[in-house]
């Protein structure tokens, strides 16, 4: 994990991760009302890394 944010720039964290992020927990609280904080969580995870791989591809970084 450490060597995973390393590798990170400033401008990956500032354009990817963050608005990936910030958007994928503004769509959790307000829809994800599953009753159960596993499935929730599990599902804000999954709105974040397919939101951060849009960015990925919008927005292309050092990896690609």
């Amino acid at each position: 994990m450490n060597k995973l944010l390393i590798q990170l720039t400033v401008r990956d964290v500032v354009f990817q991760i963050l608005p990936s992020f910030g958007v994928s927990l503004f769509f959790a609280e307000l829809y994800y009302k599953f009753g159960s904080f596993t499935l929730e969580c599990l599902a804000f995870l999954v709105t974040w890394y397919g939101l951060w791989a849009i960015m990925q591809w919008i927005v292309p970084g050092k990896h690609q």
